[in-house]
C-alpha cells in the first residue's frame, strides 16, 4: 500500500499474551509499512479484564520490539461513543431476553442434526424480534434485526476486499447468506453496554484504521463489521486475514494455553528474534 497503512493490534487483558498474539501484533506492524501501527486495549468485559494483564501486554510488546502512538485507546473509556452508535442503530434493533438454553431449545425443536452456528455461537431464531425497543429491560441484550438492516441499506449484498485470501477481488455475501450463517447479532450485551462487534467498528473508524489485520478465524465476523460500517456511515477498511498459530496437534492457541505465553519464553531465555523465527517471521 503506497505510503503505508494505519493498522492496529487490539488485545483483551484477560490473560497473558501467547505466540498467536505475538504473530498478530508483528503482522500488524509489518503490514503498516511506513504508515502507523496503533495499539488498542479491548477491555469492555469488566469481569474478566485485569490491570495486571494490561501491564503485561505493554511489557511483552515492548520486549518484542514494538512501539506505538500514545495515548493507547482503551475501550472502557469510550462507552459514550458506543452508546451514540447504538442510538443511531436503534430503529433497527430489538431487545432480547433469550438465554443460550432458550436458543438451543428453539433451534432443536423443528430439526434434527447439528444446530446452526455462526461466529457468535448458535444462530438466533428471532424469538424476540417482535419486541419494541421501548420494552428493553436490564436483563435484555440488544440485537440487530439483520433483515431490516439490509432493507434500510437498500441492498441484498455486502462486499469487502481482502489482500490475503483473494488478492484484488471482493468477497461477497448476500442478505440470505448472512441470515442463514450469522443471524441477528448482539450489539449490546448484558452488563457491558456494547459488544465486541459494535465497539471494534466504532473504534477502527475513530482511529482511522485503513487495514485491519486479523486471523482467519475472524473472517465471518468481518461480515458483521462491514454491515455495521455501512449502517453507521463509516468507511470500510481493507482486510488481511492471516494464518493462525497452532499447537503440535493443529489446534488454534488460546489464552488458556499458558505454557505458550510469551512471558514463559522470556523466562526460559528466549530472545525476540527467537520468537520471530519460531513464528516464521
Amino acid at each position: 500500500m503506497a505510503g503505508g497503512a494505519v493498522t492496529r493490534f487490539a488485545p483483551s487483558p484477560t490473560g497473558l499474551l501467547h505466540l498467536g498474539h505475538a504473530y498478530a501484533a508483528l503482522v500488524a506492524q509489518r503490514e503498516a509499512g511506513p504508515g502507523q501501527f496503533l495499539l488498542r486495549i479491548e477491555d469492555i468485559d469488566r469481569e474478566r479484564c485485569k490491570a495486571e494483564f494490561e501491564t503485561a501486554i505493554y511489557d511483552d510488546l515492548q520486549w518484542l520490539g514494538l512501539d506505538w502512538q500514545q495515548p493507547v485507546m482503551r475501550q472502557s473509556d469510550r462507552m459514550a461513543a458506543y452508546q451514540d452508535a447504538l442510538t443511531q442503530l436503534s430503529p433497527l434493533t430489538y431487545p432480547c431476553r433469550c438465554r443460550r438454553g432458550d436458543i438451543r431449545a428453539a433451534l432443536s425443536a423443528p430439526q434434527e442434526g447439528a444446530l446452526p452456528a455462526g461466529p457468535d455461537g448458535l444462530i438466533y431464531p428471532g424469538t424476540c424480534r417482535h419486541r419494541p425497543m421501548s420494552d428493553v429491560g436490564e436483563e435484555d441484550v440488544i440485537r440487530l434485526d439483520v433483515a431490516r438492516a439490509f432493507e434500510a441499506l437498500g441492498t441484498h449484498r455486502l462486499a469487502f476486499r481482502d489482500r490475503e485470501i483473494l488478492l484484488g477481488e471482493d468477497h461477497v455475501l448476500t442478505r440470505d447468506q448472512f441470515l442463514d450463517g450469522i443471524g441477528d447479532v448482539i450489539l449490546s450485551r448484558r452488563g457491558m453496554g456494547t459488544s465486541y462487534h459494535l465497539a471494534v467498528v466504532v473504534d477502527d473508524a475513530a482511529q482511522g484504521i485503513t487495514l485491519v489485520t486479523r486471523g482467519k478465524d475472524l473472517f465471518d465476523s468481518t461480515w458483521i463489521h462491514v454491515l455495521l460500517q455501512k449502517l453507521l456511515g463509516l468507511p470500510t477498511p481493507l482486510y488481511h486475514h492471516h494464518r493462525l498459530i497452532r499447537d503440535d496437534a493443529g489446534k488454534r492457541l488460546a489464552k488458556r494455553d499458558d505454557a505458550r505465553a510469551i512471558r514463559h519464553y522470556r523466562e526460559d531465555g528466549a530472545s525476540p528474534q527467537d520468537i520471530r523465527q519460531l513464528l516464521g517471521l
